[in-house]
């Protein structure tokens, strides 16, 4: 963690450098703000209109959190049943890859038609862009385990539930936690497809709203949203990873 806030300041730095060119290019060559507004513009309409997005921002919250925790639960329990029931995972498996390659936003309206406008078939779109990450990434954990560990285990008489819980889910952990990073990122991105359908709030809705009047500024107010959300939710993961898998090494 210490080596990662170290290293913390050359993003911002690079970040910085873009905003910079950003702002000068925009005021060089004057680009029209409908078609690329200034950074310092994009702030100032972030910081004023705060009071008419911010139930937007919380509804987007509250649908992420509660989407990528049933797709964390269902990617965990699906990841848990096929690894310790290899037929099934030898029939299911190129069925879950299979899914991965219909476009979310295609199968969301069918979604919207059979389960309505509510907030089922939102839940059902970021669930199905959380789990596949999860379930992977914890396949990949569970086969890495330590083959003499499992050996050493067997001949000590360890059933089959023990060293599920003993050995194979501690090892896979970290890769878990790989996946949980990925899907916390696409949640967010889950959440604002999922709001374009036909939500009465969120930050899908805000972006809507301010590209069909043309407020381009706005527009850039929900990226930027849509990133710190991401950002930040990617970090909560992380220092959840530190504090659960403490045997884990340093990065460097």
């Amino acid at each position: 963690m210490k080596s990662l806030m170290k290293k913390g300041w050359r993003p911002v730095l690079v970040l910085l450098l873009l905003f910079f060119l950003w702002e000068t290019a925009s005021r060089i060559f004057e680009i029209p703000a409908w078609l690329l507004p200034a950074p310092s513009q994009i702030w100032k309409v972030g910081v004023a209109e705060w009071p008419s997005y911010q139930h937007h921002l919380f509804a987007t919250i509250r649908l992420t959190l509660i989407g990528f925790s049933i797709g964390t639960l269902v990617g965990i329990v699906v990841a848990s049943c096929l690894h310790l029931l290899p037929l099934v995972r030898e029939a299911c498996y190129p069925l879950i890859v299979l899914s991965q390659n219909i476009p979310i936003i295609v199968l969301a309206p069918l979604l919207v038609i059979w389960f309505g406008f509510g907030m089922l078939p939102k839940i059902i779109i970021i669930t199905l862009v959380c789990f596949f990450p999860i379930v992977i990434a914890a396949l990949d954990g569970f086969r890495q385990t330590d083959s003499d560990l499992m050996h050493y285990m067997k001949m000590a008489g360890a059933s089959r539930a023990q060293l599920f819980k003993k050995l194979e889910w501690p090892h896979a952990l970290p890769s878990v936690f790989s996946g949980l990073k990925i899907s916390a990122t696409y949640s967010v991105m889950g959440a604002v497809i999922a709001e374009w359908l036909g939500a009465s709030e969120g930050i899908g809705v805000y972006m809507t709203l301010a590209s069909s009047s043309f407020r381009t500024d706005r527009v850039f107010v929900a990226i930027f949203l849509i990133m710190i959300l991401s950002l930040l939710f990617f970090a909560c993961i992380h220092l959840l990873e530190k504090k659960v898998v403490k045997w884990k090494p340093e990065e460097n």
